[in-house]
């Protein structure tokens, strides 16, 4: 490993990105855009959609259960369903084998919510909570910058690579003395160093306009934001260590991309989602990213809170980058 040829690598490649405006004007506008219009359109109160936490659900079912137009949750830790009403993001939770209930005493939806329960159970304890709202851009924040990690790291890197082997620059460059680990390690570490620079631009300017909510360390979301984009990179790279065309490596990473956008809480919570769409969900990378960075944010959570999360991103990343470099092909033949 010879770090003066590792080095001129990554700095040539961080160039090359930095002087590419088109691409570096759209890192910079999309989260930016997207962050701006979804605060507009879910900016109001006044959603139908009624979430209620339940918690020790009795043997016997309750007819409130039925009621129609309201989502019931099953929570087995209440001090994390606590949090969840205090935050707004639950509108009531409900202790059926204890027979009590609490309500938010700042939410309009926990008050209505609270006598559509009172008709069927009005011999329940009532207690109460109160907390600062998270609007859906707190909540929709780690989604949409992970999404756009998740962009950048796999066309990043997939492009780039199946541009040089095509353009037989891989072809030159074998002919040097740079290894395949250190041409490999520069274009990781080039692509780690763009993403979080560009992510945490976005996130500053954007917080000096929407003054995010946070409740954890910015430290410990910096490292999970680390550890998904090392991912989502080393992914990139297996995808692309044999293709050696633009059309089939774009329809690769689109196929890729396009699961975990989808599936990994991007735009909603699974909560309440069927058992095979969590289990499909757990083998994508961007939904570890996104969850451990939301309950840094919204929860306050450490990484050991979120070790779960550390621990598959982690081993995912030493398999994707063993496949990707056992894969690496330096010419277009296959």
């Amino acid at each position: 490993m010879n770090f003066s040829r590792f080095y001129a690598v990554v700095k040539a490649r961080n160039i090359e990105f930095f002087r590419d405006r088109s691409s570096l004007g759209w890192n910079l506008l999309f989260p930016i855009l997207m962050l701006v219009g979804l605060s507009f359109v879910f900016s109001g109160d006044d959603r139908a959609v009624y979430k209620v936490g339940v918690i020790e659900l009795a043997p016997k079912q309750s007819s409130f259960l039925a009621t129609k137009f309201i989502n019931f949750i099953d929570y087995q830790d209440i001090e994390l369903a606590k949090v969840k009403l205090e935050q707004h993001s639950l509108d009531l939770l409900v202790d059926f084998k204890g027979e009590k209930y609490w309500v938010n005493q700042g939410s309009p939806n926990s008050y209505l919510v609270e006598k559509i329960f009172l008709n069927e159970h009005d011999n329940f304890k009532r207690l109460e909570t109160q907390g600062k709202k998270i609007r859906y851009v707190d909540w929709v924040l780690p989604g949409i910058l992970g999404m756009n990690m998740m962009f950048s790291c796999l066309f990043g890197v997939g492009y780039v690579i199946v541009r040089y082997r095509k353009n037989a620059v891989l072809k030159r460059l074998k002919a040097t003395p740079l290894s395949a680990l250190e041409f490999v390690s520069a274009q990781l570490v080039s692509r780690l160093f763009i993403v979080m620079f560009m992510t945490s631009v976005v996130y500053i300017g954007c917080n000096l306009f929407f003054d995010f909510y946070m409740l954890g360390s910015y430290f410990d979301l910096f490292i999970i934001a680390v550890l998904g984009a090392f991912s989502l990179i080393t992914l990139g790279l297996l995808v692309a260590s044999r293709s050696k065309s633009e059309e089939l490596i774009g329809g690769l990473l689109n196929l890729t991309s396009w699961p975990m956008m989808l599936l990994s809480g991007v735009w909603f919570s699974l909560e309440g989602a069927p058992n095979a769409v969590k289990v499909f969900a757990d083998f994508l990378p961007l939904t570890h990213l996104v969850a451990g960075a939301r309950k840094i944010i919204t929860e306050g959570a450490t990484l050991m809170d979120i070790s779960y999360h550390v621990a598959i991103l982690v081993g995912m990343s030493m398999v994707f980058l063993a496949l990707g470099a056992y894969l690496f092909s330096w010419n277009t033949e296959r």
